[in-house]
């Protein structure tokens, strides 16, 4: 069945009887005045880390918007030239907003959003609009991923990607490339259990997530603490260790194969017997940071006194709860908890007026 014989066929297509934005006699495109910039990025001491020349971007870009869109969003590699079907570099936005909005409107047409070719293209024609003019724009990930297969069929030699919902057999399956089933959310929120191979397995889907782009967020306090024991008597490794662990994959694994760093964040809840090495953690880091700083270590963002120590790919926040808080203002005892058995383990006297 035909695209626009089987939307006519779904109840719930659209009715789109006129463009909100665009013009109906002209596309966007056409109608915005564009020009030709190059886009630099250095580092702190002034090396250039990302050039490309002749970007085509409307003229009412700024040039920090250039430098994102050139240097995070255009896909492909410079040095294969500016066909991104042969693996060469986008060098344009209307490259970029092309592959995206026409793969929104193929998938429309084919799952019955769209009663009609015609509703389809003043779809089109809105959106393009709105994204050339900075109405509105997609996250990260859209534009990592989105429309590379569609426009480029990008992914055919590359690994399978994550996992999809497959309509037909009513089934999950795992994507055959990253790029056929794009990864277009911003955020995750993952769960770990307490257990090695739960945790081992959060590993990885945190690197693959970061990988398309993607952040990952993570409450460690199902994890049990330094203060238990095992199963078998031993002691526990303690949520902290495997935080290292996760740390460093976010390190190693850049954010859609990008420049920026992962995007990531872990909690642990006030009542979690490590939660005073889990507040500490990063203070204690940074002091050993400026250590390395003082010998004469490269202190940039990526320099080697920042770059060899823990916990600077992740944002790490404490839950604290009602009952907490309430304690702090009282100036009462708080205890903290087993997280296998739900016993208490550690009494603190919460300071007054804190």
């Amino acid at each position: 069945m035909s695209p626009v014989a089987q939307t006519q066929s779904h109840e719930r297509a659209a009715l789109l009887e006129q463009h909100r934005f665009a013009k109906t006699d002209i596309h966007p495109f056409d109608e915005t005045e564009w020009e030709f910039r190059s886009a630099e990025i250095t580092d702190e001491r002034g090396k250039t880390i990302f050039r490309q020349d002749n970007i085509e971007v409307p003229k009412a870009f700024s040039d920090l918007a250039t430098k994102i869109l050139a240097s995070k969003y255009f896909y492909g590699d410079i040095e294969l030239g500016t066909d991104p079907k042969a693996g060469g570099r986008e060098s344009s936005f209307r490259q970029v907003v092309s592959r995206v909005v026409d793969t929104l409107t193929t998938w429309g047409l084919e799952d019955g959003y769209f009663g009609s070719v015609e509703e389809a293209r003043i779809f089109s024609d809105d959106m393009a609009w709105l994204l050339v003019n900075q109405v509105a724009a997609f996250n990260s990930p859209v534009w990592f991923n989105l429309g590379l297969h569609h426009a480029y069929g990008a992914g055919k030699t590359s690994s399978k990607g994550n996992f999809y919902w497959d309509k037909e057999a009513l089934e999950v399956k795992r994507a055959p490339n990253p790029y056929e089933y794009p990864q277009c959310s911003a955020c995750f929120i993952q769960h770990v259990d307490d257990d090695l191979e739960s945790i081992m397995q959060l590993a990885q889907s945190e690197a693959m997530l970061f990988k398309f782009g993607s952040g990952s967020g993570t409450d460690l306090s199902s994890i049990r603490s330094t203060r238990e024991k095992l199963s078998g008597g031993g002691k526990p490794s303690g949520p902290l260790s495997f935080l290292a662990v996760y740390d460093a994959v976010a390190g190693v694994v850049k954010s859609g194969g990008k420049t920026r760093r992962a995007a990531k964040m872990n909690t642990l809840k006030a009542w979690h017997p490590d939660i005073e090495e889990f507040i500490e953690a990063k203070r204690i880091e940074e002091m050993k940071a400026w250590a390395l700083i003082e010998q004469g270590y490269d202190p940039s963002f990526n320099g080697d006194a920042y770059g060899s120590i823990k916990f600077q790919n992740e944002n790490l926040s404490v839950r604290a709860s009602d009952d907490f808080m309430n304690a702090a203002e009282s100036g009462s005892e708080w205890w903290t908890r087993r997280v296998t058995r739900w016993s208490p383990i550690a009494r603190r006297k919460m300071p007054a007026n804190c």
